[in-house]
């Protein structure tokens, strides 16, 4: 019986009622079809003895499947993908309403007629295959059972409904044997490598008992899909796709979202936790830099951030480090105040960047290898991957150490130098606003290989040399810190008073002057400290100033804890983290820390050796199998990347080999696993996402939440949560959310209200997936926040 035979023939179905030639159609059709039914036996008499009819026809195709997709390119290669096949949607495809994803016998359809058309999505291509397949058994194209569709188009409804139903009673006692345990039939025709037998359904079946993460939470989606690809569909199926349409429904009409813009004094860059000018104006003081640092609404805003006028898709990497769109961020006050230092220059309708700075006139890269020839032991890219820049600028410095392989953790406060850290995020660069004020930055201990200021103006030296001891606090042990100030090679009379104290203070803090030198070209001097990697110098110290913290002061603990001014001990024990140095980049990327140990239970549960190494073959599958392949997304025009809840940073390993760079989100009540995202030679950040991340709006291309929004559901505000996605993400942006089902409903629904198109969602069980882009749309109403004006 041919594939897909119901579905043409309904669209194929003659008008003509005449008795006459009734009789002679049926007559011709029942022997046309016992002639074909004889020679399929004779044909394949092993297949046609004790298997059922629909299982007949699901071997068919995917013999036929198999057969088309070894001439094609294939979009998954195993059965531990994350994704089904046909499941996702590229840049030209329309998106299907949820309504057709709950109507089989309309999807069905429309895959037949797709692939007629010359569609060659392999989740699509079964049914449509069916004729291939016949030709191949020897038919020219005219099979019978083609000949029996056209001569029965004028058999009357009622003889083809029984015919149907009975067939569709036979497919359902088929599939009804291969619903799992939770109810969700299996793709009977949509794994490429699962066998047909039962022995190759408990092959999948084992394969999927041995699952990277058994807790239902982050366990894997397997490569089936609720919708059905086989030819017939169940009773069961449809009728609770049908509900589940009816509820989905019902509740979508019950909430109703509606949007407004916020009207504030930042306008098109609100930040809401640095724009809380009532809070501002209750602080006591303001010589600390208060006011540069967070200070949070009670309740986070629901409204959207407007768009600057004429905002247009920013200017892809690295053509963006030279130059962006003026208009999309629409500032001209750093080009008035700086322009004759080569941060920033007005150039028509761009912003241009010649790659110089205060310090670095003559170019970026000049200074950065001018620093590497004075100290070898540098090694940009080698022993120095991880790097801090402290008040950044337009983070040039940063920018052009990623040609050194070099990842920079930019930051600058939001102040008087207009739209500094704005200006990196566009051009592609990595940065966050921040200030060195009273509280601890929001990174752990001893993670930064290198610590960079390059006329920062920072005063490092008063109150006990409290700032600087937080770069104690942040810098690896051995570590360098690079300072290239105005005291290091001017001798005005401030210069050298500020030049004596730091001397005095990195001595108490047996910092070692390795090298103070001056780069000719750029007419700058440089010096470069080194933090000890042994306790030796602080036991031999005559005083104990600046004093050893308590050994109660967790270095690690950083969400907003108040800056002390003492030291942390180094540490030495062979199997505590720091007493060395990593591995060299980028074998570090792969390789467990050394102070992972098998004693340690990791966070799914396995040993924490293995549990890395798990962590990150599953990321490398899914990133290669799915994410890259089967989201339909142009990852040449993504840069900037946030995984909002990272875990060991598997999801950025896995994107190693791609032009981005990504910020690893480890959120507050989360496990701090923030320290092994750094030994392994990437960065990040922890935060609360019941609060708004210190960015821009507008700053990244691709935002990724691996169970996420079901966390902060229960906590906060996922709705707040979801205009902070939409403040920060660029329009034409990308978001991957993975989490439990009802989640991604109510996400779903979420985002369609805020007018994204959504790209494709999946669920297999109880999880979900789903990946969106954002539009230009934004809502016509105002919401005006009181807090948030000057």
């Amino acid at each position: 019986m041919a594939l897909g035979r119901y579905t043409r023939l309904d669209v194929r179905k003659s008008s003509s009622n005449y008795c006459s030639t009734v009789t002679v159609v049926v007559f011709v059709a029942l022997c046309l079809v016992g002639v074909w039914m004889m020679t399929s036996s004779f044909l394949s008499p092993s297949e046609n003895i004790g298997v059922p009819l629909a299982k007949q026809n699901t071997e068919v195709k995917r013999d036929v499947v198999k057969e088309n997709r070894e001439s094609t390119t294939k979009q998954f290669e195993d059965n531990t993908g994350d994704l089904p096949e046909g499941a996702t949607k590229g840049d030209s495809n329309a998106n299907m309403s949820e309504d057709e994803r709950n109507d089989n016998e309309n999807a069905n359809e429309s895959q037949s007629q797709d692939k007629e058309e010359g569609q060659t999505s392999e989740g699509l291509g079964e049914e449509s295959n069916s004729n291939d397949s016949k030709k191949e058994d020897g038919g020219d194209g005219n099979s019978p059972s083609e000949k029996e569709e056209s001569e029965k188009g004028s058999v009357d409804s009622t003889s083809e409904s029984e015919e149907e139903n009975k067939s569709e009673e036979n497919a359902s006692k088929t599939n009804d044997e291969k619903k799992d345990e939770s109810g969700i039939e299996e793709n009977v025709g949509g794994n490429q490598d699962k066998e047909s037998d039962e022995s190759g359904d408990g092959q999948a079946k084992e394969e999927g008992s041995k699952e990277v993460y058994p807790s239902g939470a982050q366990s894997e989606l397997l490569k089936e899909t609720i919708t059905q690809n086989g030819a017939f569909s169940t009773q069961a199926a449809e009728s609770k796709n049908e509900k589940e349409a009816q509820q989905s429904s019902k509740s979508k009409q019950q909430e109703v979202f509606a949007w407004k813009l916020c009207n504030t004094t930042a306008g098109p860059d609100y930040i809401p936790c640095l724009d809380n000018w009532n809070a501002i104006h209750h602080l006591k003081s303001t010589k600390h830099y208060e006011h540069r640092e967070r200070h949070c609404p009670a309740e986070p805003p629901t409204c959207l951030v407007p768009l600057p006028e004429g905002y247009r898709r920013p200017i892809g990497w690295p053509k963006s480090r030279e130059k962006i769109w003026y208009y999309n961020v629409p500032h001209t006050k750093l080009a008035q105040l700086k322009g004759h230092q080569n941060w920033v220059k007005v150039s028509g309708e761009y912003l241009t960047f010649p790659g110089g700075g205060t310090q670095f006139k003559h170019g970026a890269l000049h200074y950065i290898e001018s620093i590497e020839n004075m100290l070898p032991d540098i090694a940009w890219g080698k022993r120095s991957r991880v790097v801090l820049d402290v008040g950044c600028g337009v983070a040039s410095f940063g920018g052009f150490l990623f040609e050194k392989d070099v990842l920079t953790m930019s930051f600058a406060p939001k102040d008087e130098h207009e739209a500094q850290v704005q200006f990196a995020l566009e051009r592609g660069i990595p940065a966050i606003s921040a200030v060195m004020g009273t509280q601890r930055l929001p990174f752990p201990g001893i993670v930064f290989d290198i610590v960079h200021c390059a006329r920062c103006r920072v005063p490092w030296h008063i109150e006990g040399g409290k700032l600087l001891l937080e770069l104690n606090r942040l810098l690896r042990p051995g570590g360098f810190f690079v300072w290239s100030a105005t005291p290091v090679y001017q001798k005005l009379d401030e210069d050298v008073r500020i030049w004596n104290a730091m001397s005095k203070l990195t001595k108490q803090m047996c910092w070692k002057l390795v090298k103070k030198d001056k780069d000719t070209v750029n007419g700058v001097g440089v010096a470069i400290y080194q933090k000890p990697s042994s306790n030796e110098c602080y036991e031999q110290r005559s005083q104990d100033e600046p004093p050893l913290c308590q050994k109660s002061d967790d270095p690690n603990a950083a969400w907003n804890i108040p800056l002390q001014s003492c030291m942390h001990k180094i540490p030495e024990g062979k199997s505590e983290r720091g007493s060395q140095w990593p591995e060299q980049w980028s074998a570090r990327l792969k390789k467990p820390p050394y102070w992972l140990t098998s004693s340690q239970v990791g966070v799914y549960g396995k040993s924490a050796p293995e549990d890395f190494a798990a962590d990150y073959e599953h990321w490398k599958r899914v990133v290669s199998e799915s994410y890259l392949k089967g989201m339909g997304f142009d990852w040449s025009k993504v840069r900037n990347v946030m995984d909002m809840s990272a875990i060991y940073g598997g999801f950025a390993a896995a994107l190693k080999d791609l032009n981005i760079w990504v910020m690893n989100v480890v959120p507050i009540d989360a496990p701090d696993t923030l320290p092994v995202i750094y030994e392994r030679g990437l960065f990040g950040i922890y935060h609360d996402w019941c609060e708004s991340f210190s960015t821009y709006p507008r700053s990244y291309d691709l935002l990724h939440a691996d169970h996420l929004f079901s966390k902060i559901k229960k906590k906060c505000n996922m709705r707040a949560l979801v205009v902070e996605v939409d403040r920060i993400l660029r329009p034409e942006g990308k978001l991957i959310v993975r989490d439990g089902v009802e989640t991604i409903n109510e996400l779903e629904s979420m985002l369609k209200s805020l007018h994204w198109e959504i790209r494709m969602i999946y669920s297999k069980e109880k999880e979900g997936l789903l990946s969106a882009q954002k539009t230009m749309w934004r809502p016509n109403d105002v919401e005006t926040l009181e807090y948030a004006l000057m």
